[in-house]
């Protein structure tokens, strides 16, 4: 039976005059897309002009919630309450969700952001609240969270189909945590390494962590960072040697 992954791409968060230019190159490479809604990243602009491109490219459309934090581009940890942490997800959601149905399209899914993907991966109450706040909004809507992490859980006990992620460019730590970003070697920065590490991931759902233990990770969907200066060339890399394989590349 062939292997079925998605190829999913954190996109749109150019903000103003900072701009990110590799977004429109990897859309034939990914399967579906995370849209900054504006609270880490993006601007209304570059929200309906990247739900323009991701409908061309026949993409599956997703919400890509952060913190309130455009300063820190949503990867500092804030103390929101559970409430708080609802509140911004289901705005965020909600916005993202109508401007992809005024221009003619569907939102698919809900992928965290950052420092708020990190905490809800290990803390259940905020992993909770993300989870009832997709539900609010659709409760059909996908959500995408760290593979073996409390959000899937969260997400499958309200009655939402959960997707587990896995990243080719971040390192592991031996509980299946991502290393992180303040810890040095926390990112992949060669192009090989990640396109085995991809393939380990595809093919045996199992990582090498940091101190070099074998980790399970049960994995429907691969990242591919639309930020990083090597952006592309991963994409175009992974995609070619999964295909290679005679993996198929689709949403779930």
């Amino acid at each position: 039976m062939m292997a079925t992954v998605d190829l999913n791409a954190d996109v749109g968060e150019s903000f103003g005059q900072w701009r990110l230019e590799q977004d429109e190159a990897l859309l034939p490479y990914v399967s579906s897309v995370n849209l900054a809604c504006g609270f880490h990243a993006g601007d209304p602009h570059t929200l309906r002009r990247s739900i323009v491109l991701a409908l061309a490219h026949r993409l599956a459309i997703g919400a890509h919630p952060g913190y309130p934090d455009l300063l820190g581009f949503g990867r500092r940890d804030m103390a929101l309450t559970a409430e708080e942490v609802f509140d911004c997800v289901l705005y965020q959601i909600a916005a993202v969700k109508g401007v992809c149905e005024a221009l003619g399209g569907r939102l698919h899914h809900v992928k965290p952001h950052g420092a708020l993907y990190n905490r809800a991966a290990r803390t259940p109450e905020i992993a909770a609240a993300i989870a009832q706040a997709v539900a609010k909004v659709d409760g059909t809507l996908v959500l995408y969270g760290l593979a073996g992490s409390c959000l899937l859980t969260e997400a499958e006990r309200i009655g939402l189909r959960a997707v587990g992620e896995a990243f080719a460019d971040r390192r592991y730590r031996s509980d299946g945590m991502l290393v992180p970003r303040s810890q040095s070697g926390a990112l992949v920065t060669d192009v090989q390494e990640a396109v085995t590490q991809a393939r380990q991931i595809v093919h045996t759902q199992s990582v090498v962590a940091d101190d070099g233990q074998v980790v399970t990770v049960q994995a429907t969907t691969l990242c591919l960072h639309g930020d990083g200066p090597q952006a592309l060339m991963f994409a175009q890399a992974i995609r070619q040697a999964l295909e290679g394989d005679g993996v198929c590349i689709a949403a779930p």
